[in-house]
């Protein structure tokens, strides 16, 4: 009596001439005349017949092949198309097999818009390219849990907390974003690895700040006229941030104000709300000066290229012995307001770029206080070159 399947023996294999054997139960073996050959199962659903391949031989060994044929066969009796079914799991696999650095790019990719500059200068994401990609990157997504995420960031977690905690946030929003695109991920996996690593030791240490009853000696021994003393200068007289008034552009001043793109202003993501800064008498003479050094229409050019590095005046205080730092001329400006003027808190917190109150109250509150900011800065401008040093009240 024929047996109804397991027909075929290895050593038939090899000696079988072209041709398609049936080695039962719908398993199937195809020698090519170029000598190569390939299994198959073959079934019948809903009325219509369907070969499927299983793959080479000898690759796929004879006892392999009868595995696969017993899988699909299983498949087939529950009333499904065995093909179908296997491309929709090829599908699901691929899905879930994107590793974490191009799920980054792509997360990074959808939210430039939102970041300052487009992203261009790598904030956003280079706490995952240092501290999470090099050990997680070519991870599938679908597969990172709570026990990657905190060995990876466990030797940063307390020693540099801030830092950890951006990562934390960006890988955060990455498996969002996996979600997003249809991935298998436990969007939990995060708050699950701030379970197992604890609550941050390290506290968050301010930029140091030079008293501003220091600030107006320091000002005037900036007196050699190099482009680094200039910007340095300037950066004390508005109260900016480095990185605008780095890449102050002269087509940004017209007259006594100097626009400053929304885009280039942290925390000012609308791009209508660019920010005018008025330019007291001081600080219009400080880019009289340093218009000589002008390159590209950028009023403080690098040495070679672009503009001057974010370390420029911070070296320059540096060598001068002083621990303070360009930023915490902010924190100067901002006490001296408070302690020798009656300045409005709003017009304060303006004068520094900051957004006050919510977004309701912004949308009835239309000014910018440029007149009151201007009067503010021309006396700021003038305490800082000791010519007037009485206090300053908004009439």
């Amino acid at each position: 009596m024929a047996r109804p399947h397991n027909k075929l023996t290895n050593a038939e294999l090899r000696a079988k001439p072209p041709g398609k054997y049936a080695d039962g139960a719908g398993l199937w073996f195809h020698k090519r005349q170029d000598g190569g050959a390939q299994w198959f199962y073959r079934y019948t659903l809903f009325s219509r017949r369907h070969e499927m391949g299983l793959g080479a031989y000898p690759a796929v060994s004879l006892k392999t092949a009868r595995l696969e044929a017993d899988k699909w066969r299983a498949v087939v009796r529950s009333g499904k198309d065995a093909i179908k079914e296997r491309e929709r799991l090829e599908r699901a696999a691929e899905r879930n097999m994107h590793i974490l650095r191009d799920v980054a790019l792509d997360a990074f990719e959808s939210r430039k818009a939102e970041l300052k500059g487009d992203g261009k200068a790598g904030r956003w994401f280079s706490p995952l390219e240092i501290h999470v990609l090099p050990k997680l990157g070519k991870m599938p997504v679908s597969q990172i849990d709570q026990r990657d995420i905190r060995d990876t960031l466990a030797p940063i977690w307390h020693s540099k907390a801030d830092t950890a905690r951006k990562a934390m946030n960006r890988l955060s929003i990455c498996m969002r974003h996996a979600a997003a695109l249809g991935l298998d991920v436990d969007l939990q996996a995060t708050e699950k690895a701030k379970a197992l690593l604890g609550k941050q030791r390290h506290k968050a240490q301010n930029i140091p700040a030079m008293p501003w009853q220091d600030v107006p000696a320091f000002y005037q021994s900036l007196d050699g006229g190099s482009i680094t003393e200039l910007a340095l200068r300037l950066l004390i007289l508005t109260a900016v941030r480095s990185a605008p008034l780095r890449h102050l552009h002269l087509d940004q001043i017209d007259g006594d104000i100097w626009t400053i793109p929304a885009e280039a202003m942290k925390g000012r993501k609308d791009a209508t709300s660019n920010y005018r800064v008025p330019l007291s008498s001081e600080a219009q003479e400080v880019i009289a000066q340093a218009k000589p050094f002008a390159r590209d229409g950028f009023l403080f050019p690098g040495v070679r290229k672009g503009v001057i590095s974010d370390m420029t005046m911070a070296k320059l205080m540096e060598r001068r012995g002083l621990v303070e730092r360009p930023h915490g001329f902010r924190s100067s400006f901002r006490d001296w307001v408070a302690e020798t003027t009656n300045t409005p808190h709003d017009v304060a917190e303006t004068a520094l770029g900051h957004v006050t109150g919510g977004s309701v109250e912004r949308s009835y509150r239309r000014t910018d206080f440029l007149e009151r900011r201007r009067a503010l800065m021309e006396h700021w401008g003038q305490a800082l070159t000791r010519t007037d040093t009485g206090v300053f009240k908004f009439g």
